[in-house]
């Protein structure tokens, strides 16, 4: 692990719409880089199922999500994070609905959503758009929580 900012919260959740690509992604870097010390979960506001072009463009980087299981915010809403992300606008409504109940901060990264891109791309093209999104988040995980060193993609 490279060096982590000196004030990284305790407990993070990643919310996007569905937990099927864009958080389950950042939940994982952030549990890689920081070598598990913050402790992270990931949840969708609308049930989903495990897309195989993130499993398979985060194997490439050495994060083994093939067991990623989407969740539900309302499964883990009792639970208290010190930091919410959301990275859809639909799940930023319900982190701010969230605060109502827990003392967390909110912050929104604005993502694509890769998995609903419009057009018919070939495998190849459509790994190539979740490679750049897993990059994007990649960079954004490190800036955020002012990690340096570490793993590169």
């Amino acid at each position: 692990m490279g060096r982590v900012g000196a004030q990284l919260p305790d407990t993070v959740l990643f919310v996007c719409t569905v937990n099927a690509v864009r958080s389950p992604m950042a939940s994982a870097m952030l549990q890689h880089l920081t070598a598990g010390h913050v402790l992270t979960d990931s949840a969708g506001v609308i049930p989903g199922s495990v897309d195989p072009f993130m499993v398979a463009v985060m194997d490439e980087i050495g994060i083994d999500l093939s067991n990623h299981q989407p969740k539900y915010l309302r499964e883990i809403a009792d639970q208290d994070f010190d930091l919410i992300i959301s990275l859809s606008p639909e799940a930023h409504h319900h982190a701010i609905e969230l605060t109502r109940v827990m003392a967390a901060e909110v912050h929104y990264w604005q993502t694509l959503d890769v998995a609903q891109m419009e057009g018919a791309p070939s495998r190849l093209e459509r790994l190539n758009r979740y490679r750049t999104l897993r990059d994007t988040v990649f960079d954004r995980v490190k800036q955020e929580f002012a990690i340096t060193g570490g793993p590169n993609v």
